[in-house]
C-alpha cells in the first residue's frame, strides 16, 4: 500500500487574491481586470498596469488556455512527494501576454508547448487550486 500524496502548501488569501484562489467553487477560473480600460492582469495587483486606476476587479475567463512553456520538476520537494510533475506557463486566450502559473496533469513526456488545456479544480480546505489537463481529457485533479 502506498501512502497518500502529501497535501500541496496553501496559498495565503489576500484581498487581490481571494478571487483567484476560491473561483474554483463556482467552477470558474476569475482573472482580475481593470473596469475602466478592460486590461487584464495576473498575477493580481491593486491598480491597473495600463490606465492606473484602482478599479481591479475580478472577471471569469474561459478556462482555456495553450502550453507556452514548461518545466518537469524531479525533486522531491516533501516526504512522499516522488513522482514528477509538470509545471507550466500557460497563456489565456482573452489576452496576449496573460499567463497562469501552474501544473499540467498529463504525463511529462505528453506535454509540449501550444499544447492546449482546460482548466480544473483541486479543492484543498478553502482553496481551490485551478490546474490545468490536456483538452478533451477527463478533468482528473485529484491525480496531480
Amino acid at each position: 500500500m502506498t501512502a497518500p500524496e502529501p497535501p500541496r502548501k496553501l496559498p495565503a488569501l489576500t484581498p487581490e487574491t481571494e478571487a483567484f484562489w476560491t473561483g474554483g467553487k463556482d467552477g470558474h477560473l476569475l482573472i482580475r481586470r481593470c473596469t475602466g480600460c478592460g486590461r487584464y492582469q495576473h498575477p493580481p495587483t491593486p491598480l491597473c498596469p495600463v490606465c492606473r486606476t484602482e478599479t481591479m476587479e475580478p472577471a471569469p475567463v474561459s478556462g482555456r488556455g495553450t502550453v507556452r512553456t514548461f518545466t518537469v520538476n524531479h525533486q522531491q520537494w516533501l516526504p512522499g512527494l516522488s513522482r514528477q510533475y509538470v509545471f507550466a506557463a500557460v497563456e489565456l486566450p482573452e489576452q496576449a501576454e496573460l499567463y497562469v502559473f501552474s501544473n499540467i496533469l498529463a504525463p511529462p513526456e505528453a506535454v509540449h508547448g501550444g499544447m492546449p488545456v482546460t482548466v480544473c479544480f483541486e479543492h484543498q480546505e478553502d482553496v481551490w487550486l485551478p490546474l490545468f489537463r490536456p483538452e478533451n481529457t477527463p478533468e482528473t485533479p485529484d491525480a496531480a
